[in-house]
């Protein structure tokens, strides 16, 4: 009983996080599960990929309604991700505990660089005067209180780290956020809020292909992800909540501390060394 409670609060934590950024949480509930609750890595990455699929399904449902999610752009981006999350989730599953939890905590270093760098940057979005191509949009900020309207460059670089943020979700758990939602913003030219709305659409059906993976070979464990997945719902929906109205800037700095934290002793676990 007390083990499934956990397990909810870190479904929770992780949801809330997640949406808030744009990370899908996996990167806070991998490395949580593995060493506070000593679930086994693989079972671990198969309920935080199914914890991102319902936070994906959860905001989508909600970024949907306020009219930030870029559906043309998310759809074209999911191409790449779906096969890269396929190519990942089947390496990933044969890598050895130790290697991948060094993989992890290697991964979970550029994710604290990113959140520091998105912490410090303006959040002030940059309208353009005329959307003519395919996959350019508008949304109403709620934050700034008016129309920010967006063109869409360098659509092939985008696609390029689609596939790589794919395979990071499949390999590692994660919802590949740390990689598209700094493409979408620094390469594609999307604002922040737009950024981190049509990434939440694309995380889901990349996370569930890489489930499937480890579906397959037998991860996943029902009385670990059920209680995750719950606290992930609840999570999702508060996060995007205040993602939608307020600055984040200082949530994800605390959040970056959080993870450095538990990157340094992921990467100390790989070569047995605890710090518990």
């Amino acid at each position: 009983m007390t083990d499934a409670i956990l397990l909810l609060v870190v479904g929770l934590v992780g949801g809330t996080f997640g949406s808030m950024v744009g990370l899908g949480g996996g990167v806070f509930m991998v490395p949580a599960m593995a060493l506070f609750l000593d679930v086994p890595i693989h079972e671990a990455i198969a309920a935080s990929l199914l914890g991102v699929v319902a936070t994906s399904t959860t905001t989508t449902v909600i970024y949907l309604s306020e009219g930030l999610t870029n559906v043309r752009l998310g759809m074209t981006m999911e191409t790449l991700t779906v096969t890269g999350a396929l190519v990942g989730g089947l390496v990933g599953a044969m890598l050895s505990r130790v290697l991948l939890s060094a993989v992890f905590g290697g991964a979970m270093m550029v994710v604290v660089i990113y959140l520091f760098v998105r912490s410090r940057s303006g959040e002030t979005p940059h309208a353009e005067a005329s959307q003519g191509g395919a996959l350019d949009d508008a949304y109403y900020d709620r934050y700034f209180r008016r129309v920010v309207g967006y063109r869409v460059r360098r659509l092939p670089a985008g696609l390029g780290v689609s596939f790589l943020a794919g395979g990071a979700s499949g390999l590692l758990g994660v919802g590949g956020g740390f990689l598209t939602v700094p493409a979408l913003v620094l390469v594609m030219g999307v604002p922040i809020r737009a950024a981190v709305a049509t990434n939440s659409f694309t995380i889901g059906m990349t996370a569930s292909v890489a489930a499937l993976v480890y579906l397959a070979q037998g991860y996943v464990d029902l009385f670990t992800a059920a209680p995750v997945v719950m606290g992930v719902v609840v999570g999702a929906y508060l996060g995007s909540w205040v993602a939608r109205r307020a600055r984040s800037s200082v949530l994800t700095r605390i959040l970056a501390v959080v993870l450095f934290i538990l990157a340094v002793q992921m990467i100390l676990a790989a070569f047995g060394i605890s710090l518990r």
